[in-house]
């Protein structure tokens, strides 16, 4: 199947409150394969009740094995990714379901179009980032020269690097980063997250070993709450992840309470996703 032509979203926009309706109900019909996806990643449209939106289809038999994730697990883990950020209030993730589909059960997520020139990620000469940046690490840019690479000092973008410390992100990509209308910004590509043990590999190392923000502390106090026994977000999780990576979510919430700080590289899985990018 050849890349699709871009079908801009209709009537339905990320902040909608009725995109997760459509998007689990309506009718879903593919009209291409995203090429650059790793794992199958169909683009469709959804209708339902005279609405029509732009979407992403990944249908759990299109995934590929992983040797540290369970197989048929990623569209799951995607959906809980959506479900951590919508109780964080923050609007991180577009809205995602899991439903049945042409290629059978998969993950459904809407379509964000980005706005051009937002600069998020640089290559800078020196050591030290300018005003406005944040320091990721030295990077090989060809014959035997290195360049700094730099994120902004962007308050989106640190709620994402607290979200992805929660849902422990194995893979926070430049591309995954996507700046959309209404100065709003949202992550994707979240199917490798959620791992009992520490994977978090990130392009968002700025703050690290930094003090959280007062914003993210009372976040991360209500996240506690939603994720206890009972709570709306552990019920939801529930049948998304299993118990033993909910329980580790909640120790990673406590973890980042009591330290009140950005996570740090842990040493013994690399800390940056390859390619970068």
């Amino acid at each position: 199947m050849s890349a699709p032509e871009r079908i801009p979203p209709r009537s339905v926009t990320a902040t909608d409150p009725a995109a997760a309706t459509l998007l689990a109900e309506g009718e879903l019909t593919v009209r291409g394969r995203i090429r650059e996806a790793s794992n199958a990643a169909l683009y469709c449209t959804v209708t339902h009740g005279g609405r029509e939106a732009a979407c992403v289809y990944k249908p759990v038999a299109g995934e590929r094995p992983l040797w540290d994730f369970p197989d048929g697990t990623l569209a799951g883990r995607e959906v809980a990714a959506y479900e951590v950020s919508e109780a964080t209030g923050w609007g991180l993730v577009p809205p995602t379901v899991l439903r049945d589909g042409p290629y059978g059960e998969g993950m459904c997520q809407l379509w964000v179009e980005t706005v051009p020139g937002a600069e998020l990620l640089a290559l800078v000469d020196g050591e030290e980032p300018g005003p406005g940046w944040r320091a990721i690490g030295l990077a090989e840019v060809g014959e035997g020269r290195t360049a700094l690479l730099v994120h902004a000092d962007d308050e989106r973008l640190r709620r994402l690097a607290v979200l992805d410390a929660v849902i422990n992100n194995a893979d926070r990509k430049g591309g995954h980063l996507l700046p959309a209308a209404g100065d709003r910004l949202y992550g994707i590509d979240h199917g490798v997250t959620f791992n009992v043990e520490d994977k978090l590999r990130t392009l968002l190392w700025g703050w690290a070993g930094e003090p959280l923000t007062e914003e993210a502390l009372d976040v991360l106090k209500g996240l506690r709450k939603a994720l206890a026994d009972g709570g709306a977000l552990a019920a939801r999780l529930g049948a998304l992840i299993t118990p033993a990576e909910i329980d580790a979510t909640r120790a990673r919430v406590e973890s980042l309470i009591a330290t009140g700080t950005h996570p740090e590289p842990g040493g013994q899985w690399p800390a940056i996703p390859w390619p970068p990018v």
